[in-house]
């Protein structure tokens, strides 16, 4: 089936949102409404279509549907997240747990579940890209004389941006969970807020949702915890935030 865009009058300068989702209706809608809110907006219904219009075209944020028929939708995330650094925004069902969090190892942003309003969609996708662009644009700190943190036989490198396991493994982290761990890094065994960590690390969300903290930490518990079911290292503290339970060594 062929895309659909939108005609907004800023489709020039606008974001530009690829939506993937084999419901005709939903996006007719989605074209429409996210439109008509400052978004250029194109809807296939494959992933065949996704990845040859993402090869045609600048796309800066993608909403994709994972349960999409005959298709792998983790199998289109991976390949989105192997051609480039790119913001996604999953659609799932409401029992689709696991897909949502094998979607978020894989490098997703954030998700809804249908069904789900527009209005939340648009939310959550205005979340992202304001996180995407306060990280590209982030200024660098000349003046920060560290190089690296040590933790439990870990150590993040500052200036490669790189994670050495304690068996030696050099493990690639997003911008986010960088930034994310060198904020609790540098304030360990101290109960931090969402909203603390969000500052902390650049991740400026000045939307009520704060699920790209949560996203954040389930990434990183993926990478460092022995058992991320029982978070050792970063730990939950209930009404109140995240504490990194370990202390930190800091090289300069």
């Amino acid at each position: 089936m062929g895309s659909m865009a939108s005609d907004s009058p800023q489709a020039g300068t606008a974001p530009h949102v690829l939506v993937v989702d084999d419901d005709r209706d939903l996006r007719e809608l989605l074209t429409e409404y996210l439109g008509k809110n400052e978004l250029r907006v194109t809807a296939v219904a494959s992933g065949r279509d996704m990845l040859a219009l993402f090869d045609r075209e600048a796309i800066d944020l993608v909403v994709l549907d994972l349960r999409l028929p005959g298709e792998d939708g983790m199998q289109l995330a991976r390949q989105l997240r192997d051609r480039a650094t790119i913001p996604i925004v999953l659609l799932t069902g409401k029992r689709d747990e696991a897909d949502r969090v094998m979607g978020l190892e894989l490098g997703a942003d954030d998700y809804v579940t249908k069904p789900f309003s527009p209005r939340e969609l648009l939310a959550r996708i205005r979340a992202v890209l304001r996180r995407y662009r306060v990280q590209v644009q982030a200024p660098s700190q000349p003046e920060d004389k560290r190089r690296a943190f040590r933790f439990a036989g870990w150590e993040l490198n500052l200036r490669t941006r790189r994670l050495v396991a304690p068996d030696g493994r050099k493990l690639e982290l997003g911008n986010g969970e960088f930034n994310l761990l060198a904020a609790l890094c540098a304030a360990p065994q101290r109960v931090l807020s969402r909203d603390q960590l969000l500052n902390l690390s650049r991740l400026y969300d000045a939307e009520v949702y704060d699920r790209a903290i949560d996203v954040q930490i389930l990434r990183l518990r993926r990478k460092i915890e022995a058992d991320p079911s029982r978070p050792r290292v970063i730990v939950t503290e209930r009404g109140a935030g995240y504490v990194f339970d370990v202390p930190v060594e800091t090289l300069y």
